[in-house]
């Protein structure tokens, strides 16, 4: 299997070459970057062209960015608005479209595949109005992206909206031809990781790969939460160089969370069996 990493391992800190090139040292050259302001300041133009110039001298290509969240640096603690396409609320939709594409626009000096958003806020209940708004979004969102080489992939998250078969209805309500970052630890605190990714299957372009106790949205190591992830990775290698296998885990402190560690959890999924 291919693997990746996301600075979200890291999106405490201000994103630096220091980061980056641990994250390279490990071996990863699908990097992921989280657009949070205080990780990743996508309006900074002299900290994205720091950015860039890393990738650019180490000739990586960034594989995906992750959409901003809020549009503050605090996690919307600072007053700012939780970004979200589904808002029906015009006002709303706008200014998170508008915060969007600030992200979108570091492609002009650091190019990247995919941008990935998420499918409403936390516990979004469905409503067929979110479903419009967001084809509303991503119409408008999906053609400036274009202009910038990028392509949106919906993710599925665990709130009513954004479940694996809303995200499948959506995709064929639609059209749109978007298709979706597979979040395994989002599917487990669903119906399951295994239901999720065969209904999933045929969109999938990237993963999130992380761990939880189903009870909240923990980004563990994988083996340090609940999933099985005998089937799990036998689910995965069904992709092979389709989408890599990209970790999206927190840093639990240096005991826990290690670049050393997640080797172990490599090579422990190389090593497991083909065929159950």
């Amino acid at each position: 299997m291919e693997y990746g990493l996301s600075t979200y391992l890291y999106v405490n800190e201000r994103l630096s070459s220091h980061n980056l090139d641990k994250v390279l040292g490990a071996g990863f050259k699908n990097i992921e970057l989280f657009a949070a302001r205080q990780h990743l300041d996508y309006t900074d133009r002299n900290h994205v062209r720091d950015v860039g110039q890393w990738f650019r001298d180490h000739q990586v290509m960034l594989h995906s960015v992750h959409a901003p969240l809020y549009t503050d640096a605090d996690w919307g603690r600072l007053g700012g608005l939780a970004v979200s396409v589904a808002y029906v609320e015009r006002r709303l939709r706008i200014d998170s479209m508008d915060e969007i594409k600030r992200a979108l626009d570091i492609a002009d000096y650091l190019p990247f595949r995919f941008l990935i958003i998420h499918m409403g806020l936390p516990d979004e209940e469905y409503d067929l109005n979110k479903f419009d708004a967001v084809m509303t979004s991503l119409e408008h969102l999906k053609v400036f992206a274009k202009d910038r080489g990028v392509q949106l992939l919906l993710e599925n998250v665990p709130n009513e909206l954004g479940s694996p078969e809303r995200l499948v209805e959506f995709l064929h309500y639609t059209r749109l031809g978007v298709k979706i970052c597979f979040d395994i630890g989002h599917a487990h605190m669903g119906a399951g990781a295994h239901a999720a990714f065969e209904t999933l299957r045929e969109h999938i372009a990237s993963t999130h790969i992380h761990d939880n106790r189903r009870e909240k949205d923990d980004h563990l190591m994988p083996f340090d939460g609940t999933i099985e992830w005998t089937e799990a990775v036998r689910d995965l290698r069904q992709g092979k160089s389709q989408f890599p296998v990209l970790f999206e885990i927190r840093d639990y402190g240096p005991e826990i969370t290690t670049l050393a560690r997640l080797a172990e959890v490599m090579n422990r999924m190389e090593t497991m069996p083909q065929e159950g």
